[in-house]
């Protein structure tokens, strides 16, 4: 029990003492703390006007200051740590995560991180600071879609593409998160997202209509993470989806919010719309005729909170009102629920009778956070080849090289939906801390998707007779009135706000802007290229006519070719506006391509025999609705499996060098891999692996650590054995329903050897409501202690229509060399669970069921048993 946690009657005291100070108790209901929090917030309403309430369902809703209501936000990001905050612990991407097959550990991890989230608000509470997006006390977290197409970007979010790993994860998270059910206070809300039948592709979710979903996929696959997270784990919000499903916009959707959401599964709490999906039903999806009908439509069906990018729908509650479209009683039925939320936060409270803002700022990237960092990175390395076991690494080895564009790279290994942390061992520095100084050659060798290299022209740039470009910043975003500093710029542009670092000294890390401007002049007439992304607006113009223009809210390389004549000026100028609540982050350089020859990376290695390539994606390839693309990638999605064909190329000219390569690939997502199960001697799955990473990387390769993770996801061999991006139908997809894969679902080596023994039942022979235990023998056959990823699978007897197998129950065991421990596996009756399409519902059917069980989801690393339900 953590010291900063006090019981209720403490807290009572506090309170008694608080309203003995004051001179007075509490002179209305909603502002005792002693009530319960529904008591509160029904009092509370009855205060408020009919404009007053709407303002209260925006995700940014303003101060009420008559009734002492504070300003309060909804969106804050917690995916693998405090998102868009500075100087915190930065976890491993959720797909990592699930790679572990550790629950326990997720959970926390979830606590710790909630722990920061609670330090860092109140810090800037009494800093003075407002509670603002991405600093407050609602976190929309965990993303527990179904992963069941490795081309969305935001598969890496997820924890996978099973729905019972995804479930057991999520729950995790959830009460990580919120703190103890018997708690007064909430420590923060979660919020299960996106509800329900999302994933992809990003270049049409806002247009998207799934009307041909199997009611059978639904319910075995898409829905049972979210009635986990509000069954069992009480999550206290549930964002909707963008696209409609039947129809019927998601946000909007009474099947899904009103009889699933509400009636079938008890959900009491808050439903929040994700970002602009309400503005969608008039913009997108033309189901609405404007705002008015527009919120009146998402209210009505369910949605709770609205959140927007710009003009509110639900600012239209009061007209809808007005015109009959929705009555105020319904209203205030959504308002109770986000008062009670609230309430329970402790929002309304003196921060005296909270213990949860009692957590110390020292709490925030503490020893134990950084450890559950590594010990979380190390559980998700997973090992997917190692011929000739090349690894682990001896030591005796003088000197081995390190390629790759995510060698040096401490960024990828942030994720997406991140924070930044306080520091970062990437994976060049992880080997260079194994290795005598002199002992690690590295190159950047290639770069992560494009086949060409820019040979800068930065240097060649001049303004008013100084090289470079010249800097002018104001403390508004338009340009406007006195610049407060002026300077010269000699190198591209690569500046951020993260951290606290201004742009130029007296410049404000918020409302502000800036312009670059040089002069070129071409030494010859050829194509050159600018590279340029911020987060921010940002609009790159040459001779006065606009060339790019980006508005974003992170920073995406966008390359913009021009054609340049020899002899010619050319006047460039960057101008840049800070957005409101997002840090700022611009980059710019521009110069000549050149074709990638390896040659001189070969000469570079000569008398080297192992290379580390250190390749993959990263979040800058795949992610969220992204405006860039490159060959292979649309939107942030991918439109091809497959390792970027500069890579390939790389990996194929290091082998023809003869090197002995280990690959270790940084991906959110599976990459058909063949060409590299032979051009590499060992592959390792990285994934995201957050601030300790490169650390992590290091230790399996070196053998300080022996690898364990299993894949939550299946590797597919390339495209082709994917179906239609846009079809929902489970048909083909993951490892329940294909079986030849290159990499299985669960599948994931180890340095040590294992042998999977006969399972014992205490029961063959049950009824519908009893639960099992299954025990299963694991005997580590090697010299070398190690962990190994029991998994129990389900498949009913005869049903021509179910998935191939099921996972319904797992257990990580470590088992020192040469002795034989027991993975005692609890099957509750949700194990036999499947859809009954006659009753159109998930029952538990009498009938023979057959339990695999084993390391890995493939046929051949399975055994059986069977189950009888009488």
């Amino acid at each position: 029990m953590k010291s900063y946690r006090i019981n209720n009657t403490v807290i009572s005291i506090i309170t008694a003492l608080i309203f003995s100070v004051n001179g007075f108790a509490q002179k209305l209901p909603y502002q005792n703390p002693n009530l319960p929090s529904e008591e509160r917030a029904k009092d509370l309403i009855t205060r408020l006007t009919l404009e007053e309430k709407a303002s209260l369902l925006f995700d940014q809703s303003p101060a009420i200051p008559r009734l002492g209501i504070k300003k309060f936000n909804w969106w804050s990001e917690a995916l693998h740590g405090f998102a868009n905050n500075d100087n915190v612990t930065v976890f491993p991407e959720p797909v990592g995560m699930a790679a572990s097959f550790n629950d326990s550990l997720v959970y926390r991890i979830f606590d710790a991180t909630s722990d920061e989230v609670r330090a860092k608000y109140h810090e800037a509470i009494r800093s003075g600071k407002e509670n603002r997006r991405f600093l407050s006390l609602s976190v929309w977290t965990p993303n527990v879609n179904i992963f069941r197409d490795p081309r969305w970007g935001r598969g890496q979010e997820t924890y996978g593409e099973d729905p019972y790993l995804t479930s057991r994860m999520g729950v995790a998270v959830v009460k990580g998160l919120q703190g103890p059910a018997d708690a007064r206070y909430r420590k923060l809300l979660a919020c299960a997202k996106h509800y329900a039948v999302h994933s992809g592709p990003e270049w049409s979710r806002h247009t998207l209509n799934l009307h041909q979903v199997n009611p059978r996929d639904l319910y075995e696959t898409y829905l049972p993470a979210f009635k986990s997270l509000v069954m069992d784990a009480d999550v206290r919000q549930v964002m909707c989806a963008y696209q409609r499903l039947d129809d019927e916009p998601c946000c909007g959707n009474n099947r899904l919010l009103q009889t699933i959401l509400r009636d079938n599964w008890g959900f009491k709490h808050v439903v929040v719309s994700d970002c602009g999906a309400i503005t969608d039903f008039y913009t997108s999806h033309k189901v609405s005729s404007d705002a008015v009908h527009a919120s009146a439509k998402g209210a009505l069906a369910g949605t709770d909170v609205e959140c927007v990018w710009e003009g509110y729908a639900f600012k239209s509650l009061p007209e809808a009102v007005s015109r009959g479209l929705i009555t105020e009683k319904e209203v205030d039925k959504h308002l109770l629920r986000v008062l009670v939320g609230r309430f329970d936060l402790g929002d309304m409270d003196d921060d005296a009778i909270v213990p949860w803002a009692a957590i110390p700022m020292s709490v925030v990237n503490n020893e134990t956070h950084k450890k559950l960092a590594l010990d979380m990175a190390l559980q998700s390395m997973t090992l997917l080849q190692n011929r000739n076991n090349i690894i682990p690494l001896k030591r005796t080895v003088n000197k081995i090289a390190v390629v790759g564009p995510n060698a040096d790279n401490d960024a990828m290994l942030w994720g997406n939906y991140n924070g930044k942390p306080v520091r970062t061992i990437n994976i060049l520095k992880g080997i260079r801390d194994k290795m005598p100084a002199t002992g690690v050659v590295y190159d950047k060798a290639c770069d992560l998707v494009e086949n060409k290299v820019t040979q800068s022209y930065f240097s060649q740039c001049a303004i008013n007779g100084k090289k470079g470009f010249k800097a002018t910043y104001w403390n508004n975003r338009e340009m406007k009135g006195d610049a407060v500093i002026t300077e010269e710029i000699t190198n591209p542009l690569k500046l951020t706000t993260a951290g606290q670092h201004e742009f130029a000294s007296g410049v404000q890390l918020e409302n502000f802007s800036a312009l670059y401007e040089t002069e070129f002049v071409a030494g010859t007439t050829e194509e050159i290229v600018f590279k340029c992304g911020a987060t921010g607006s940002m609009q790159l113009y040459v001779n006065g006519v606009m060339v790019r223009r980006t508005n974003n809210w992170r920073t995406l390389l966008s390359r913009v070719p021009y054609k340049v004549e020899s002899g010619r000026k050319y006047k460039i100028e960057v101008r840049f506006a800070q957005l409101n609540n997002w840090q700022a982050n611009i980059e710019f350089d521009f110069g000549k391509e050149v074709d990638i020859d390896f040659s001189g990376l070969i000469n570079k290695l000569k008398g080297i025999d192992v290379v580390v390539f250190v390749g993959g994606l990263s979040t800058l390839l795949e992610g969220e609705e992204m405006p860039v693309s490159y060959p292979g990638f649309k939107g942030g999605d991918r439109t091809d499996i497959q390792l970027p064909e500069v890579q390939r190329n790389c990996l194929k000219a290091l082998k023809a060098a003869g090197k002995k390569v280990i690959f270790v690939n940084c991906s959110g997502s599976a990459i058909g891999l063949v060409p590299e199960t032979e051009s590499c001697d060992a592959i390792l799955q990285a994934w995201y692996g957050g601030e300790s990473g490169g650390q992590a990387v290091a230790d399996v390769l070196f053998g300080d650590y022996n690898p364990s993770g299993k894949l939550p996801v299946t590797f597919y061999r390339d495209t082709t054995q994917l179906a239609d991006f846009e079809d929902y139908s489970l048909k083909g997809r993951t490892y329940r329903f294909m079986s030849d894969p290159l990499f299985q679902f669960g599948f994931g080596l180890s340095y040590s050897s294992f042998s999977i023994g006969s399972a014992q039942l205490n029961k063959t022979i049950i009824s519908n409501t009893e639960t099992i235990d299954i025990s299963i023998p694991v005997t580590n056959t090697s010299k070398r202690n190690g962990t190994e990823v029991v998994q129990v699978y389900v498949r009913k007897t005869g049903d021509s229509d179910g998935p191939l197998k099921t996972l319904r129950g797992f257990k990580r065991i470590e088992v020192p060399a040469g002795k034989t421990a027991i993975a005692l596996i609890n099957l509750p009756p949700a194990t036999f669970e499947f859809y009954d399409t006659s009753y159109g519902k998930m029952t538990v059917a009498t009938g023979e069921y057959e339990l695999l069980y084993g390391n890995s989801s493939s046929d051949k690393d399975l055994k059986m048993i069977k189950v009888s339900i009488k």
